[in-house]
């Protein structure tokens, strides 16, 4: 006889295990299909692990730094092997947190593969593809998540043309590294390999690196990252890589014509591709849409009973965006009625040094919407905070309605952009205005103060710079 349940989750990623323990919160008997790591790509092989190893990197560059702070070493270095066992160590016992949360919540883990076998029914599978159960539930969580994509014409070899879990876990530091696409991957991993003495070069195809961001952040990252004498070709397009012989040889074009880039190593961080083949889709009539599976506001497929969250559904592929849409789906589910996740305020974080964060709309988007605004731009060299913790480069951005004063977009890139993105994000939940950001007294010194005076700039009334 079949296991029976109210919800079965497949994938245990940032948007599975969420949505699981959400739906067994809510009194509804769940289990989570993940035939490997709990925490998926994010706590296994993405978000977790490589933060760990750019904290390495930002040690090791503070330490070339410490005359600056007064500070003398000797004989200083660093064992690469260690750095990636310390990733590694801490991917595993953050797997082993969702176990114990599992346990804690009464979510019933189940190892396997799962497959939608018909809408209520889940196969479960083993390595082999050998069929090792069936349960039934009255609804179906799709959270299968993502894996990396190529650039069409090239197969990542994992040898020398590596992704981003080779990246993590290679048995030595390349010489030289060439990294394919210059998103928040791509320039996380350049970031950490020059860092640590590689000699890297970005290749991304539109006109700047992070393309998606502000176009001033862009600039003054590549400012920076010139500085720390990584190479950038950006508008430049793959045309072929030969791995014929002992490295790589990447062949690019562009308006300036064809040039042949030589590596140890070819890093794909070209973005992602969802994990749509071989979990029941076709067989069960559930639409795509550009690859990717099509669902409402609050998660539901075109079968009945069938939901599907995370990089499966599509971008943005952002492991806070799925555990967003877990909770939300989970809460549908229970009738709890939800309000849907606003995809207009989700911010995004790239962990290189400097850090860049966002959320909102870019200045030239703003524009091209129709708003008139107002821009205010605080630099960090005029933070006594950040110029005293060694860390002057970069600003804060904030792009305002003139209308209205209503809080459009923040943009900042600084040594600790991540965590100030939060406030400019709670601030758009609250639909804030300048008034209420520059007469929200922040404390003194802080990097956060630089928020409050970019606001003030854009109204001509900062004190400070």
């Amino acid at each position: 006889m079949a296991q029976s349940y109210d919800v079965v989750v497949v994938g245990g990623g940032p948007g599975g295990y969420v949505a699981a323990i959400r739906a067994s919160q809510l009194g509804l008997k769940t289990a989570c299909v993940e035939a490997k790591h709990l925490g998926g790509i994010c706590l296994n092989w993405g978000c977790i692990p490589t933060k760990s190893l750019l904290r390495n990197a930002e040690i090791w560059e503070t330490v070339q730094h410490a005359e600056e702070y007064g500070l003398k070493f000797d004989n200083v270095s660093f064992d690469f092997d260690k750095i990636i066992q310390r990733s590694r160590g801490i991917a595993d016992r953050m797997s082993k947190g969702v176990a114990f949360l599992f346990k804690k919540y009464k979510v019933e883990h189940i190892e396997a593969f799962g497959k939608l076998l018909a809408p209520g029914k889940i196969g479960t599978f083993d390595g082999d593809g050998t069929q090792t159960g069936t349960i039934e539930a009255k609804h179906i969580i799709l959270a299968t998540g993502a894996r990396p994509r190529s650039i069409p014409g090239i197969e990542i070899d994992r040898k020398k043309i590596i992704s981003y879990f080779e990246a993590m876990s290679l048995k030595k530091r390349p010489k030289r590294l060439i990294v394919l696409g210059a998103g928040a991957i791509g320039v996380e991993f350049a970031y950490f390999y020059n860092t640590l003495g590689t000699e890297v070069t970005i290749v991304e195809m539109l006109d700047h690196i992070l393309p998606i961001e502000d176009e001033d952040v862009s600039k003054e990252l590549e400012r920076n990252f010139r500085k720390k004498k990584i190479g950038l070709k950006t508008g430049c397009k793959v045309e072929s890589i030969d791995t014929g012989g002992k490295g790589v040889k990447v062949t690019i074009s562009s308006s300036k014509g064809e040039e042949v880039l030589e590596g140890d190593i070819a890093l794909m961080a070209v973005g992602v591709q969802g994990n749509v083949e071989n979990i029941g889709l076709e067989e069960n009539g559930v639409a795509l849409d550009r690859g990717y599976i099509k669902v409402d506001e609050y998660y539901r497929t075109n079968v009945d009973g069938v939901y599907a969250i995370g990089d499966v559904v599509g971008p943005p592929w952002l492991a806070h965006v799925a555990s967003a849409e877990g909770i939300t789906c989970a809460e549908a589910i229970a009738g709890e009625h939800p309000v849907p996740v606003n995809y207009e305020n989700i911010p995004g974080c790239t962990y290189c040094q400097p850090q860049v964060a966002s959320v909102g709309l870019t200045e030239k988007k703003a524009k091209e919407l129709g708003y008139e605004v107002k821009v205010g731009k605080f630099p960090f060299t005029a933070s006594g905070k950040a110029v005293a913790a060694g860390h002057p480069e970069g600003f804060v951005k904030m792009i305002f309605d003139a209308k209205y004063g209503e809080l459009l977009g923040t943009h900042i890139i600084g040594s600790e952009a991540t965590e100030l993105i939060a406030e400019a994000a709670l601030g758009r939940t609250l639909e804030t205005t300048e008034h209420e950001v520059i007469k929200t007294v922040h404390a003194h010194p802080t990097l956060s103060e630089a928020l409050m005076e970019a606001a003030a700039l854009a109204y001509g009334e900062s004190v400070n710079f």
